[in-house]
């Protein structure tokens, strides 16, 4: 059947429409040759009849993959204008060009055969109504996704067999570059490096992302960040870019490849998602030089782990503010859950409560267990003393050297901003003595630079005298003698107000590995089973504070006073021998009440409370 014949007038009213797509932006640029050839389809058409003006031309796809049609806007166009009659003849240079995904390839000759559109590629014309045609363009389809599959199978098997030889080149973190060899290597830029250094040290001395970020801040450091030219900048540490230094283990000098995996959705997007570390492609220690060995590494992410909130158990939250002592190591005696934290105003002051709620908000049964704060936490602390008493001495001189050797080390860094900054203003001043003077917008431009450099100098400088100052106040000798002064007595310095609680709960991580409550509401008490971290464990037994109801309650030898008083005086006059020999109702432990003193209806209500016998029984017992 000759081709022109599959041309009918009613498809000459239509327009034509050419859709040109190529697979990447480099091919854009590169392979010029291939557009030349699909832009001069439109020859084919005008031959066929169509009117140059009539032909659309779609190439807003340029640089996207065809393996789906949900990222190509030029694609949906066209099937839609397609499904709207609008198209006589869909013009591609091959059925790749259109389509890499069968299933959209078969989806789009399923509405040309509705809207009765022809299809036109470099062999010929088709009508997707004709089964011979049909079948034709399937096959082509067909062959199309396997050429595709086959493509990417050849180019991922070897990019896999360079990744387990660990020579396959990935993009690197700041701190990290490739050498002239292509091997890794650490940033030659000297701030860069101690910048890194310092960081990954002061998060081995806080143990705390978060923590570090804010010492950061508080020093006025700021963290080295490649941009996209390959350039540095400093910019101030934030969380996000924390955790994903400590998560990286190309800085413990291991070759990784496949941390994440794209997947696809339904509808075509990829998603980014994490990989288990078994699950990854490549994993190399010690493959090239790093800041950290690969053992610090894994220990940081188990310290990442355990600050992460949640139920789990192996999860114990990073020091905070609170004063709750057992703050993410407290554990239920009754189900083995982690207890949790809640704070109550109290007194004026915020008092802790231990609780374990998790049968509670998971499957909505009753609260396992409350147990109050302050009992508990006053047994730890006067544990910790006793067991820190003897090594008192040299724990609080290693806390002086950590803190002058973060402040050299903060001042260093300082340095190497100053150094920096000093080299941008030489550059930017030799840049602006050879211009030409009679050139004065370069001129003024790079006056402008140069102005701006050395503002650049002046700040890097004054932060460092302000750093310097400020390290200095720490440091002083009033410090210096009340720190040393502590050293005799442990406790002093453990009960000292002045002594955050956060610190009080970075040094009991180091000695206690969880702490067991058991509460026992018959006997009032509460067992507390301490496991330290080298296995000993310790068993401690507090009282459970009164409840609200027993507080207010009379003592029980006021009670007994009042029967053995009711044999020889009236109401009136119990209540007043017991207000002279000092006694007081319960009701003075109310707030406002501390003044109450005992009345003849107070004494009347003890009677009656406690079923005494009355004073009028005890004349008729006499009596009779």
């Amino acid at each position: 059947m000759n081709v022109h014949l599959k041309v009918q007038p009613h498809h000459l009213e239509r327009g034509a429409y050419l859709y040109i797509r190529q697979s990447s932006m480099r091919q854009v640029v590169e392979n010029v040759e291939s557009a030349r050839r699909q832009y001069a389809l439109r020859g084919r058409a005008v031959a066929l009849g169509w009117r140059d003006e009539q032909i659309i031309v779609i190439d807003n796809d340029k640089g996207e993959s065809g393996a789906s049609a949900a990222w190509r806007e030029g694609f949906q166009r066209l099937v839609s204008d397609v499904g709207m009659g609008h198209a006589g003849i869909v013009m591609g240079l091959e059925v790749s060009r259109l389509a890499g995904n069968n299933a959209d390839w078969q989806r789009l000759l399923e509405i040309c055969a509705l809207a009765d559109t022809l299809i036109l590629d470099e062999d010929g014309v088709y009508d997707p109504a004709s089964f011979n045609d049909r079948l034709l363009l399937g096959l082509k389809g067909t062959m199309s996704e396997a050429e595709l599959h086959v493509i990417k199978a050849r180019l991922r098997g070897g990019i896999l067999n360079r990744v387990r030889r660990g020579e396959f080149r990935c993009p690197l973190p700041t701190g990290l570059v490739y050498d002239h060899f292509g091997n890794v290597t650490l940033d030659p830029d000297m701030q860069v490096r101690e910048t890194i250094i310092h960081f990954f040290e002061m998060f081995s001395r806080l143990g705390s992302a978060s923590q570090t970020v804010k010492v950061f801040r508080n020093e006025g450091l700021l963290f080295p960040s490649r941009l996209h030219n390959g350039d540095t900048l400093f910019r101030p540490l934030t969380a996000s870019t924390a955790m994903r230094v400590l998560n990286n283990p190309r800085y413990a000098g291991a070759y990784t490849y496949g941390r994440r995996q794209f997947r696809r959705n339904i509808d075509g997007k990829r998603t980014l998602r994490a990989r288990d570390i078994d699950d990854w492609p490549a994993c190399i220690p010690d493959a090239h030089p790093g800041y950290i060995s690969w053992e610090r590494h894994q220990e940081n992410l188990k310290i990442l782990k355990a600050n992460g909130r949640g139920f789990e158990a192996a999860r114990a939250s990073i020091p905070r503010e609170g004063p709750a002592l057992l703050q993410g190591r407290a554990v239920c005696g009754q189900c083995g859950s982690h207890l949790r934290v809640r704070y109550a105003a109290r007194r004026g002051r915020q008092e802790a409560w231990y609780i374990c709620n998790r049968a509670r908000i998971y499957r909505g049964e009753p609260m396992c267990r409350s147990i109050a704060g302050p009992p508990v936490d006053e047994a730890i602390g006067m544990l910790i003393a006793e067991q820190m008493t003897p090594a008192a001495v040299e724990l609080a001189l290693e806390v002086r050297k950590e803190i002058q050797a973060r402040h050299e080390e903060a001042d260093r860094l300082r340095c190497r901003a100053i150094e920096r900054a000093q080299t941008e203003v030489d550059l930017a001043q030799r840049r602006f003595m050879l211009v030409d003077p009679g050139n004065r917008l370069v001129a003024d431009t790079l006056e402008g630079e140069w102005n701006e450099k050395l503002r650049t100098l002046a700040s890097a400088r004054e932060e460092r005298e302000r750093g310097r100052e400020h390290d200095q106040f720490i440091l002083d000798k009033a410090v210096h003698e009340r720190l040393v002064a502590m050293t005799a007595d442990f406790s002093e310095l453990w009960k000292d107000p002045d002594t955050p609680s956060r610190e009080r709960k970075r040094l009991l991580a180091h000695i206690i590995e969880d702490v067991t409550l058991l509460k026992l509401p018959a006997e009032g008490t509460t067992k507390l089973h301490v496991r330290f971290k080298g296995g000993k464990i310790q068993t401690l037994t507090t009282m459970n504070p009164k409840s609200s109801a027993q507080q207010i309650k009379t003592k029980p030898n006021i009670v007994e006073r009042i029967d053995k008083l009711l044999d020889d005086y009236i109401y009136p006059e119990i209540a007043g021998i017991l207000n002279e020999q000092g006694h007081r109702p319960g009701g003075t432990a109310r707030r406002g009440c501390h003044n109450a003193r005992f009345t003849p209806l107070k004494v009347a209500y003890l009677i009656h409370e406690y079923k005494l016998q009355s004073r009028y029984d005890r004349l008729r017992q006499r009596e009779c």
